[in-house]
Parts: structure tokens; C-alpha cells; sequence
């Protein structure tokens, strides 16, 4: 509490005649103004909105077994891109069989130069209808989480409106595979 010091300061005159007024001191107890500022911490920190986890928004076409209502693609407009173990990246143009198989499956990284899957995306986008464009993303059993990740933010960086994110076939798994084998990472 505030209190009040009338004790007399001295007494000391400057000449004669003169009074001098008494000096007064004032102390401020400040043990109140401690709670205040702890009750003011508490309730900002009450009703402060804590940081909202951010989810990747994925939007899924419905799953129908009718071949009419399935999403279909032109073949010459399709991007097939397989994640493999250890931050391997394949991918082929169109469809995939036994004659040119060893001809359109070529390796990439998660680089941004000519070999990387970035300039590879923008250039089938830009060589392609807008309409007939779409990427297939199929990661191997082996393939991390991280990878699957970062080709989906490829897809939101490249403005890729059409996707999908589809299981890898036993042929394709075999692929993967000889060609890792046969590039290992150094």
C-alpha cells in the first residue's frame, strides 16, 4: 500500500525568518501490481488461439467400379511417375508395355535442373491440352513418406490440376528395382 513519511527532514533554516516546509516521502508497495501483471499473462495466454496444425488439402474422385463413370485420360496426355527407395524417381509418357519399355522408362531426382522431375512436369504440361494432362503418382512399397510428400507439393508448385495417386503394378515394381540395382546411390 502507498504510505506517507511525515518524519521531519532536518530543520536546517537558510536565514533568519525563513521556514522551510517539511519533506515528505512517498513509497509505492507494488506486491499488488505483481498479481496484476500475473493474472494479465494468464488470461492472454488463456485465450490465445495456439498454432492450428496445417493438413494437406487432397481431394479424391469418387471410386466406381462402372468403367463409363471412371476418370479416363488420354494416353499420349499421361505422366507416370514412380518413387522408389532411397529418393529414386522414374518416370514414362503414355502407357507402358513390353516393346518400348526399356525406351521410355528414364530416371530422375527431386532436383530443379533438366533431370529433375520439376522441369519434366512443366514440360509434358506445356506440350500437352490442358484437358488431356494427367500425372500418375505410383510410390514403390520401399519408397519413404518424405518422397510421396514432396512429388504432391511438385503437383501444387507446377499447378497440376489432374493426379492421381494409384497403387504401383508388378511390372512397374520390377522396373524400379533393375534400375536401382543398376544405378545405386553413390
Amino acid at each position: 500500500m502507498a504510505e506517507m513519511d511525515t518524519s521531519s527532514g532536518g530543520g536546517h533554516k537558510k536565514g533568519p525568518g525563513v521556514k522551510k516546509g517539511k519533506k515528505l516521502s512517498t513509497r509505492v508497495d507494488l506486491t499488488p501490481m505483481v498479481d496484476l501483471g500475473f493474472l494479465l499473462i494468464t488470461f492472454f495466454i488463456f485465450t490465445t488461439t495456439m498454432s492450428q496444425p496445417t493438413a494437406f488439402k487432397l481431394n479424391l474422385p469418387k471410386d466406381s467400379d462402372d468403367p463409363n463413370k471412371q476418370t479416363k485420360t488420354a494416353d499420349n496426355g499421361a505422366l507416370t511417375i514412380l518413387l522408389g527407395k532411397d529418393n529414386h524417381v522414374f518416370y514414362y509418357e503414355g502407357m507402358l508395355d513390353n516393346s518400348n519399355a526399356s525406351s521410355k522408362f528414364k530416371s530422375a531426382n527431386f532436383g530443379n535442373g533438366d533431370d529433375g522431375i520439376r522441369s519434366i512436369i512443366l514440360r509434358k504440361k506445356l506440350g500437352t491440352p490442358e484437358l488431356d494432362f494427367m500425372v500418375i503418382i505410383k510410390p514403390n512399397p520401399e519408397c519413404n513418406y518424405k518422397n510421396v510428400v514432396d512429388i504432391l507439393d511438385e503437383m501444387n508448385i507446377n499447378v497440376v490440376k489432374r493426379y492421381a495417386l494409384v497403387d504401383i503394378t508388378d511390372v512397374e515394381n520390377q522396373l524400379v528395382k533393375i534400375t536401382e540395382a543398376a544405378n545405386p546411390v553413390k
